[in-house]
């Protein structure tokens, strides 16, 4: 005898990167169960891996996790989780005035966004007078790590994170595809930029969308409160089961 169908709701949400609606539906039973197995071996890679697998599984396959930006990947789960588990996680937070106290706190998920910076541009130039610069395109998953610092990286990974992520050099009118060029042709190009140049590439790296969460914490032994902030799936695994309702 057939056993009944149990429906899925299905939901509506816009990519932070571009105007595009996606559709998606919580996150099953099979597929919690990859998560909790990845969790607890505390792997990064296994976290990974299973995030990937349920954004694009949830997503219906319409979009291509692994190439997703990772602002967007990291903004799809998070909703996701909270349409599966529930709305409000629980998260451990240190008291920052004294960096010993934790107190408990909950978050509602789906007012967790993200955020990016005035000033933020993936368009730089190196030289005005010629129009010539170039465009970048954001990190996914694959091409870099999870909660990746630029500013806290090693200059070889630095100068690798930067050609990965190239997506054309231009002159005026001229478009150079990065995908047209050898890696070294291309670390050549950023090696001969004066320091000035390189800094504005740095830059966009620092100032990219991220999400990003803000909320009040008071220490219970000294009744001082804080502003902490939450930054990217990383310290939101760091602060809070994201599979504990």
């Amino acid at each position: 005898m057939a056993l009944p169908i149990v429906e899925v709701p299905t939901y509506e949400l816009t990519l932070p990167s571009q105007d595009l609606k996606v559709k998606y539906r919580p996150f099953l039973v099979k597929e919690e169960k990859v998560l909790l197995i990845a969790v607890e071996t505390g792997d990064e890679k296994e976290i990974i891996n299973a995030i990937v697998e349920i954004v694009q599984s949830c997503t219906f396959d319409k979009l291509n996790a692994k190439e997703l930006p990772i602002f967007d990947l990291e903004y799809l789960f998070l909703q996701i989780r909270a349409r599966s588990i529930g709305e409000k996680a629980k998260f451990k937070i240190l008291c920052p005035d004294d960096n010993k106290t934790y107190v408990d706190t909950e978050v509602d998920l789906t007012k967790v966004e993200v955020q990016v910076e005035d000033e933020h541009t993936n368009k730089v130039f190196i030289d005005e007078n010629r129009k010539l610069g170039l465009v970048f395109k954001y990190p996914t998953i694959e091409s870099a790590k999870m909660g990746a610092d630029m500013e806290n990286v090693d200059t070889e990974a630095m100068f690798d994170i930067l050609v990965q992520n190239i997506d054309h050099i231009f002159e005026g009118d001229k478009i150079y595809p990065a995908k047209d060029s050898t890696n070294d042709e291309l670390k050549g190009f950023l090696e001969n930029l004066s320091q000035q140049n390189f800094e504005k590439m740095q830059k966009f790296f620092n100032t990219m969308p991220v999400l990003k969460h803000e909320l009040k914490v008071k220490n219970p032994n000294t009744n001082v409160e804080s502003t902490v902030t939450l930054k990217g799936l990383q310290d939101f695994f760091g602060s809070a089961s994201p599979i504990t309702p």
